[in-house]
């Protein structure tokens, strides 16, 4: 299971990030992201949540997607937390319009 929210900024993320948490999801549960990789890994340091790494995707995926583009990257990460390819498309979307995607997963792998 998982929840996703759109935000428009760091601030709206941080708000989002408390919430998500008061739910009862953990920190490195919750992940940023972003359609700039230097924005997501800035985000995702100061608010000291997850990364979407081999634990949620699998080492083969994880390597994969260092040959990806970054929409690419970015719906299999989508992908690797629960949801389904339509809305991975509909989430990376978001991102292109500059905003940002908190995803908070309870999926144990």
């Amino acid at each position: 299971m998982y929840k996703a929210l759109v935000v428009e900024n760091g601030v709206q993320a941080n708000e989002k990030i408390s919430m998500l948490e008061m739910e009862g999801f953990a920190k490195e549960n919750i992940f940023i992201f972003a359609h700039s990789t230097d924005r997501s890994e800035h985000l995702t340091e100061a608010t000291e949540t997850g990364e979407v790494g081999f634990k949620e995707q699998g080492f083969f995926q994880s390597i994969g997607n260092m040959f990806k583009s970054r929409g690419d990257e970015l719906r299999s990460k989508f992908e690797s937390l629960g949801m389904t390819i339509e809305e991975a498309d509909q989430y990376e979307m978001e991102l292109d319009k500059g905003r940002l995607v908190l995803v908070a997963s309870d999926i144990k792998k």
